[in-house]
């Protein structure tokens, strides 16, 4: 399970008892601070023991199982891939899904980005675009999708993949 994931499933427990985010992390014990960015999916670095206070308060609980075959391909696998293959150093999950949701490419994954950007096949970009868009808030990915690709120079428009078809 991806933090994006865990946090889009917090917020709507939350969100289903009706509670604010500081209603929930006070009872939790967390800063809501740290709820806020859980449920944004770019909590940097979040233990287990703050994950489980903030699920016991929303009455969820957290099950560890073998994964689940992927029902279609897995576009953010195959984004990493597709932008690690000139570089000593790969492009991970985590980096990439946390760098879409926040719009901050940290320096070590600039050239990654912009060569996934201005090289992956347009099917692969609207395939990474539609899995990390689930865990973000509507209209937020494309605004954070336009300003990584001015921040890292990428020379593709945005535009030509992200609203064709």
């Amino acid at each position: 399970m991806l933090i994006q994931e865990l946090g889009s499933e917090i917020r709507k427990a939350r969100l289903t008892r009706g509670l604010t985010q500081a209603q929930a992390a006070k009872a939790a014990g967390v800063s809501r601070t740290t709820l806020n960015q859980l449920e944004n999916g770019v909590f940097p670095d979040l233990g287990v023991r703050k994950v489980q206070a903030i699920l016991n308060q929303l009455g969820l609980t957290l099950v560890v199982q073998p994964a689940a075959e992927p029902a279609g391909p897995d576009f953010i696998r195959m984004a990493c891939a597709a932008a690690s293959v000139s570089f000593k150093t790969e492009l991970t999950r985590d980096a990439l899904v946390h760098a879409l949701l926040s719009a901050k490419v940290p320096p070590p994954i600039r050239p990654h980005i912009r060569t996934l950007l201005d090289e992956a096949a347009p099917s692969l970009l609207k395939g990474l675009f539609k899995d990390v868009s689930k865990w973000a808030k509507p209209g937020g990915l494309e605004r954070n999708l336009a300003k990584i690709a001015r921040d890292v120079g990428s020379s593709r428009p945005i535009e030509s993949w992200l609203k064709a078809g």
